[in-house]
């Protein structure tokens, strides 16, 4: 259930209408958007009447019920705004939402050594990118394969992150390493093999960072959001939800399907803001380009693009990465269609390479 507060109400009668609505099985929770302020009711509300609630305060707009199982995660709960993430990176603030300039995430499926990490890294820069991603734990099929540098990543994550200003997303396997990997991200990711892995999802909303939430390969949309609603039932409403395609009959072609038509089912389903993935949807870099073009016409928030400087040699996912020169042009690509269906940009680095040569001349130093 959510009550809508009339414009121009002062916090003291928001604080006293929350006090009227305390309720031992009941839990409120505040919403400031930016035309409205709506307190959700979350716990059992089947035995409340909404024209007493109505009756609180005369500055009580409306009360309406959330018909949906995922009440915080609802575009209801925001009465019909949608939310924005905002994550601190070492240069400036990012914001990730439907109303905000395109967020462009890119690295490698594995940090492999910390000069590799570096030099992509820069790279990613040079081209716009705004986030470098990388595992330091991997999630593999087969437990003979490269599980990651652990802690050991992390440290050069860092490094990255303090020598070229880039946020950091990086995953979250276990919670055992939950606080190592808190100390380094500035987003966490939970993988499409932890979508519903809730125990892990309640320790990391716990812990108040951002969060990335991968769908599980064989997950509907209902259980993706109830997933996501473990995370923001935790205390933490800072969620971004990650299309990564979906297992389907067809693995002959592509790794995963790209299910794009997501975006606008969210779009009438949650305030929450959407991230693709392209790279592990298509599993091939040659379809890589027109899917990320795609995921902009259609209206995604973000994109999440694997770049690897040697992909012939990458240790994970190398036939899904891009090289950083193919990033560069797609970047091009990409900034083109965001402002062909009006949408923002905003680079990580407009000004530091203005050119092709200039970035093929840096790469060649690195």
């Amino acid at each position: 259930m959510i009550i809508v507060i009339k414009p121009g109400t002062s916090p003291q009668e928001i604080d006293r209408i929350n006090q009227e609505l305390s309720r031992p099985n009941l839990k409120t929770e505040t919403s400031l958007g930016k035309h409205k302020v709506v307190i959700g009711l979350v716990g059992d509300t089947n035995e409340l009447n909404p024209e007493q609630i109505q009756a609180i305060s005369p500055c009580v707009e409306n009360v309406l019920q959330i018909k949906q199982p995922f009440k915080r995660a609802s575009l209801e709960f925001r009465h019909g705004e949608y939310s924005e993430v905002v994550v601190s990176t070492p240069n400036s603030e990012v914001a990730f939402g439907k109303n905000a300039p395109l967020v462009n995430v890119a690295g490698p499926c594995s940090v492999e050594s910390e000069q590799m990490i570096l030099d992509t890294a820069f790279q990613l820069k040079a081209a716009g990118a705004q986030f470098l991603r990388g595992g330091a734990y991997k999630p593999r099929t087969s437990p003979y394969d490269f599980q990651g540098h652990a802690e050991l990543a992390l440290e050069w994550l860092a490094t990255a992150r303090q020598e070229t200003g880039l946020g950091i997303i990086t995953e979250v396997m276990d919670a055992a390493e939950l606080n190592a990997i808190a100390e380094v991200a500035d987003v966490i990711q939970v993988g499409a093999r932890n979508m519903q892995n809730f125990s892990l999802l309640k320790k990391v909303g716990a812990k108040g960072k951002p969060v990335l939430l991968k769908r599980g390969m064989s997950a509907t949309i209902q259980e993706w959001l109830m997933a996501a609603e473990y995370i923001l039932a935790a205390g933490n409403p800072n969620v971004i939800l990650c299309e990564r395609g979906i297992r389907t009959f067809d693995k002959q072609y592509t790794r995963n399907t790209f299910d794009i038509s997501v975006i606008p089912v969210l779009r009438e389903l949650t305030h929450l803001p959407i991230m693709l993935d392209p790279s592990h949807a298509t599993g091939k870099s040659q379809y890589v380009a027109s899917m990320a073009l795609a995921a902009i016409a259609a209206g995604t928030d973000s994109l999440m693009i694997e770049v690897h400087p040697n992909p012939a040699k990458a240790l994970s996912d190398g036939p899904q990465s891009l090289t950083p020169e193919q990033f560069y042009l797609l970047m091009e690509e990409m900034k083109v269609m965001a402002m062909a269906v009006g949408r923002s940009w905003k680079s990580a680095s407009e000004s530091m390479f203005c050119n092709l040569s200039h970035y093929q001349q840096y790469a060649a130093i690195a």
